[in-house]
């Protein structure tokens, strides 16, 4: 799920792909009349082509990746893919102008439009994919990875460990080889047993496993399946020789080597990406619309009881990762340390300490939860990257230490404001081990249409005023 980052940047350049072929578009029509001297500068002809033109020049850039933000880029063989998409567009352009009769669409306009188009993408392509390698080597939008090698992978781990702008951090090389084992270990750690594996990404911040080994083992295969799959880890498995993905996989390509990898998470690209762009833009929407209500519920805190305005505490996000999330604080100062006073009354199995009537909560501090108003500053963690609008709750990390194997896998999908448990009917009445389910059935099982119903579920909990 750390990839979901690469398909915002995809989606987000993709439509700006689009603005700016419309852009030049419009350059080339003023830019043609130097070329041919006939007085138009616009007509319902260049309208009805533009119409034509977008669908194509969409679906013709996305086949040849142009939109896609690559950490291991091949600017050769994207301009291959790019040139040949805008011979077989401009060539089509040609015939639909034939086929519709577009007199007044110049010869010289299309060839101008196509050049300028295409240069413009390209060159655009390769400033934004230099900045984030930038950024990369900055020790930012890292995916943490382990490899399961053998001395044939010599030269991918040494590519990976020069090219940070790659952006990838390896925490761990499994080898039996000596050779790697010395060469690697004063910078990286090195395990010879293959069996700590699952212990490993349960413990460790990890988001990515590669098995590269040229001698696989059939069963030691499924079972470091098996453990990625139990915690939502994506399995990566090199094979140059199978060229096509099995079910419930995809193949794709790492530094020319093709991997299989295997996904126990979410893996629709464009429906992702618009989950994220939809949460940037209703969380910064609602943080602007309900500013005036966020600035009067802060005064109210501030003059009703002492301490802080916003609450602030670490909890755990994406494959462990901690954040920090806001809250407005409803709770007594100093709350966190007079919960070991009252921890005999924790009516939650399990981890978590939740209690009905809580004393530590103040008057102010029940209104805002019964109608979730508590929440409203965890926007900002939406906007940060932190969390989602829909989506299991973050977890502290003493509650993650306490959790089963298979519990690990809700942090597999980054948290959210809301989900399955926050709309279900007296929901503190539902056992930690059920909450833990609905939270892997709404992974198992995501969708947008799923995100909307949900949403709608937990507005109609707070205008009922049930939030417990």
């Amino acid at each position: 799920m750390i990839r979901e980052e690469e398909r915002i940047k995809s989606s987000m350049f993709g439509i700006y792909t689009m603005i700016l072929t419309l852009l030049t578009f419009i350059a080339s029509i003023r830019l043609s009349q130097n070329f041919v001297d006939s007085g138009i500068i616009y007509t319902s002809e260049y309208l009805a082509l533009l119409l034509l033109l977008l669908p194509i020049w969409f679906f013709g850039l996305s086949k040849t990746n142009l939109f896609k933000i690559y950490r291991v880029n091949h600017y050769l063989q994207l301009l291959k893919q790019s040139i040949m998409f805008i011979v077989l567009a401009t060539g089509i352009l040609f015939i639909l102008i034939n086929l519709f009769n577009l007199k007044t669409v110049s010869k010289e306009f299309i060839l101008i439009f196509a050049a300028l188009n295409q240069f413009s993408i390209f060159t655009s392509y390769i400033a934004v994919n230099q900045y984030y390698m930038r950024l990369r080597k900055k020790g930012y939008n890292l995916i943490n990875i382990v490899i399961i090698a053998d001395e044939s992978n010599e030269n991918f781990i040494q590519n990976i460990v020069d090219h940070r702008e790659w952006g990838y951090k390896i925490m761990l090389i499994i080898t039996e080889s000596d050779y790697i084992a010395e060469k690697f270990s004063s910078s990286i750690k090195v395990l010879k047993k293959i069996s700590n594996l699952p212990c490993i990404i349960k413990s460790e911040i990890v988001d990515e496993v590669f098995y590269c080994k040229n001698l696989m083992d059939k069963q030691e295969i499924q079972n470091i399946v098996y453990a990625c799959e139990e915690v939502g880890v994506a399995f990566r498995l090199q094979s140059e020789l199978l060229t096509l993905a099995t079910s419930g996989a995809e193949l794709n390509h790492f530094d020319g080597i093709p991997f299989i990898t295997y996904k126990n998470t979410p893996s629709n690209q464009y429906a992702l990406s618009w989950k994220y762009i939809s949460d940037f833009l209703i969380s910064s929407a609602i943080i602007v619309l309900w500013m005036p209500l966020m600035a009067a519920i802060a005064i109210i805190i501030k003059v009703t009881s002492k301490g802080p305005i916003v609450f602030k505490q670490k909890r755990v996000g994406l494959h462990g990762r901690e954040f920090y999330i806001y809250k407005f604080r409803t709770m007594l100062k100093d709350a966190e340390k007079m919960q070991m006073t009252i921890m005999d009354q924790n009516e939650m199995s399990g981890p978590v300490f939740k209690i009905k009537n809580d004393p530590r909560i103040t008057k102010v501090g029940k209104f805002l939860r019964r109608t979730s108003l508590d929440e409203l500053p965890q926007f900002f963690n939406v906007i940060k990257g932190d969390m989602s609008l829909v989506g299991p709750r973050p977890p502290i990390m003493s509650e993650v230490k306490q959790y089963k194997p298979w519990q690990l896998r809700r942090l597999s999908m980054r948290p959210g404001i809301t989900c399955t448990w926050q709309t279900t009917p007296k929901r503190n009445s539902v056992s930690f081990e059920e909450w833990m389910k609905m939270d892997l059935q709404y992974i198992d099982n995501w969708s947008l249409e799923k995100d909307f119903i949900l949403t709608f579920k937990t507005l109609r909990t707070v205008f009922m005023g049930s939030g417990q």
